[in-house]
């Protein structure tokens, strides 16, 4: 069930959101140039480096519609909610939403948590159990994904969620729309898209 919430004048923020405790982490010279393939499988880069649509990458590999189950929508107002310093970009007060990306059977392939300026969330998520980006497809919204960061990290919570065992890989991104920051993205997905994309390889220091 999804809940808005909205913090306490001390900023006691509801509900915490999973990022991964890193053992390595890369910022935008390792993503333009593209890791070692003893480090991440080509394919797997393709997925986390690749500037394309993840939720439509997993339907394409799943042949399956990618569902969203949305966990959490909670007011921050100004936090920087332990977000990548990037979330400084977008305007406040903000509103961070959390989802499952999910086959119809329930299986979770992905996680994400993304940042948006309140006032105008309902812009652009207008049918909030959507994908963000068959949401902003819907309404012919033009977009640039600059991805800043990835990781290779763990995460009991999602761990548990996944019903995998890390390492996992994620990273985070700006949507930019008309030269402006829209909302900034985290991501992780599950080591059960080995079952498609292959091993991932090692995560390596």
């Amino acid at each position: 069930m999804t809940t808005i919430l909205t913090p306490t004048n001390n900023l006691t923020l509801p509900t915490d959101w999973h990022r991964l405790n890193p053992i390595w982490q890369g910022g935008e010279e390792d993503i333009q140039k593209g890791l070692p393939h003893t480090q991440l499988a080509p394919a797997w880069q393709l997925l986390l480096l690749g500037d394309g649509s993840p939720t439509r990458h997993l339907q394409l590999l799943t042949c399956d519609p990618i569902e969203v189950d949305v966990i959490d929508m909670s007011l921050i107002g100004m936090s920087s909610d332990h977000a990548p310093s990037l979330i400084q970009a977008v305007p406040g007060p903000r509103l961070r939403r959390q989802v499952w990306l999910c086959t119809p059977s329930g299986q979770r392939l992905g996680y994400a948590t993304s940042w948006w300026e309140a006032s105008h969330v309902d812009e652009f998520l207008q049918n909030r159990s959507l994908p963000i980006w068959a949401s902003l497809a819907r309404i012919r919204t033009e977009l640039y994904r600059d991805i800043r960061g990835i990781y290779c990290g763990y995460s009991a919570p999602l761990e548990s969620g996944f019903d995998e065992v890390g390492p996992f890989w994620g990273r985070h991104y700006l949507f930019w729309h008309h030269g402006q920051p829209l909302t900034l993205i985290y991501e992780v997905f599950s080591p059960y898209l080995t079952k498609y994309l292959g091993q991932q390889e090692g995560c390596k220091v």
